[in-house]
């Protein structure tokens, strides 16, 4: 049977009393400890300093009533204590600082002492569950009988009843979405509506979630901050394990992901736990899931499913409560097509899948990123850097316009910041600082164009129809086939291709052009955006 644990502030009006007249009023902090069915296993006791004396009086009049309720008292500074920033932090971090233990003890929490002030923030900490509690509302008696215990009721707040009022109390979950944005002021409107799905999905499921998106476009970053989200608000108390599957191969990869048992192969000398264990009752991030193999897929399907899977050479299975969070920066539908994916795995990945744009969908987001990144250098070398005005605008122009590649995302973008703020002459990035990245990444771009059209052609037409184009022919097709990719229509992408010509044209149709020129290599533009 679990203890049951109450949390309350001491009353420094309610709970007052030194003479032995005390015994004649209602108490509520010793009333607590007197209620007929409510017996309180430990009190944790939050007062003041200056409330020292009458705390200690509280906790002998406890013993006298309930000698075995153990009283732990708390002292929290707060000044003001209708100052409601600092009641919040004060008693938010007595909730970050407690250990709560929801499997052994039923945690109640006292909201008929303190100002309303703390009554309030006692809601929305428990609400947010910052503390995994019930909400208890002790009173005196009204029917004029002699008795100083009172009554109690206690609230659950089951938010699915009271939606009217959760939605007035939406600051821990703006705290949330920023928290998972990393603090970044980002002001992209597709991306920051993902990131407040994500927010909810994090909050109220334990099903798998499948980040997808373009190399370095942040999914490592966002699944670190998923998990450290569901650890804030007590949902995992493991640990967060990432592995990147494309460097998982052959036969060590059943014994990284699974473990395997002493002998179970040559060289196995020690039994070996494995990654989806250490995982337990924490959050396993297999990054470029694409790339397992189709043996360890069906591994992974039943770990998922079942929480439990055998590890190689074992004949019993191995039990693992974990949370999947998965990332690839391909089209796994296209892998299942192909055979290379797993069908069951992909149907049971997709109940939560987020894209992830890359960093040229989200110019808008390049000026708070850049910010980020500041502090981010400054935090990790412990030196201050700031771009002065003309220098800061120069290398925003550049960052946003057509020509800026971004390959890697904002992998592109951090190492410039870092680049830029270590050569800055006494920490201020200057024009010519500036200049110089400009003309570095230029050329890194342009350096990859090459191998990147190359890529592109061979992934649409395949190895053996890009070796029969011409080279006059390749780049043209190779700068159509990315244009179709990143548009949502071929009308879309044939107003980008055209843009120029369109103009001096009293009419024309750019979406019936450009389907006519990919019909030349046997192309769509369906095709083209599948892939």
């Amino acid at each position: 049977m679990r203890r049951r644990v109450a949390i309350g502030i001491l009353g420094t009006t309610l709970d007052a009393g030194r003479t032995d007249d005390r015994w004649k009023k209602w108490r509520p902090t010793v009333a607590l400890c007197q209620q007929q069915g409510l017996f309180i296993d430990r009190l944790e006791l939050i007062h003041e300093t200056q409330s020292r004396q009458l705390a200690t009086q509280i906790i002998a009049d406890i013993e006298q009533v309930s000698p075995a309720t153990e009283v732990r008292p708390h002292i929290i500074g707060m000044r003001d204590p209708w100052d409601f920033s600092e009641v919040y932090t004060g008693l938010r971090d007595f909730a970050r600082g407690y250990v709560f233990d929801p499997e052994k003890e039923d945690y109640l929490v006292n909201i008929t002492t303190g100002t309303h002030v703390a009554q309030i923030c006692w809601f929305l900490l428990t609400e947010a569950h910052f503390i995994p509690a019930r909400l208890l509302q002790l009173s005196p008696r009204k029917d004029g009988r002699d008795d100083v215990s009172g009554s109690h009721s206690i609230i659950d707040l089951d938010l699915s009843r009271y939606d009217a009022i959760a939605t007035r109390f939406t600051a821990e979950r703006d705290e949330a979405t920023s928290f998972l944005k990393s603090g970044i002021a980002t002001r992209n409107p597709a991306f920051n509506q993902m990131i407040d799905q994500i927010e909810k999905v994090t909050i109220r499921s334990r099903a798998p979630v499948l980040l997808t998106g373009p190399t370095g476009a942040g999914k490592s970053q966002l699944a670190r901050r998923i998990y450290e989200l569901k650890e804030a608000q007590r949902q995992v108390s493991g640990a967060f394990i990432e592995v990147n599957c494309a460097t998982l191969r052959g036969d060590q990869a059943m014994s990284t992901l699974f473990g395997h048992v002493k002998g179970a192969f040559t060289g196995a000398q020690n039994e070996r736990a494995g990654l989806m264990k250490s995982a337990n009752k924490g959050v396993l991030f297999l990054d470029e899931i694409g790339e397992l193999g189709i043996d360890e897929q069906a591994m992974c399907l039943r770990a998922i499913e079942e929480k439990r899977f055998l590890p190689v050479g074992a004949d019993q299975d191995v039990i693992s409560d974990f949370q999947l969070l998965a990332g690839t920066n391909r089209d796994l539908s296209i892998g299942v097509k192909e055979g290379r994916f797993r069908e069951d795995l992909f149907a049971r990945l997709n109940l939560w899948t987020f894209q992830l744009p890359a960093l040229r969908d989200r110019k808008e987001d390049i000026e708070p990123n850049l910010d980020f990144e500041l502090r981010r250098f400054g935090e990790r070398e412990g030196q201050n850097v700031t771009f002065n005005r003309e220098a800061r605008d120069l290398y925003l122009k550049f960052a946003i316009a057509p020509q800026a590649m971004w390959r890697a995302n904002f992998r592109d973008l951090s190492a410039s910041i870092t680049r830029m703020a270590t050569l800055a002459p006494l920490g201020r990035i200057n024009e010519e600082t500036v200049r110089d990245e400009i003309e570095r990444l230029t050329m890194l771009w342009r350096a990859g164009d090459a191998g990147g059209r190359e890529a592109i052609l061979v992934e649409a037409l395949g190895v053996e129809r890009q070796s029969r184009i011409d080279l006059f022919d390749r780049p043209q097709l190779a700068t159509v086939l990315e244009v179709c990719r990143d548009s949502n229509s071929i009308s879309a992408a044939g107003r980008k291709l055209f843009a120029v010509s369109r103009l001096q044209k009293t009419s024309g149709n750019d979406a019936d052009r450009l389907r006519k020129y990919l019909m030349r290599f046997d192309l769509s533009f369906e095709d083209i955006a599948r892939k």
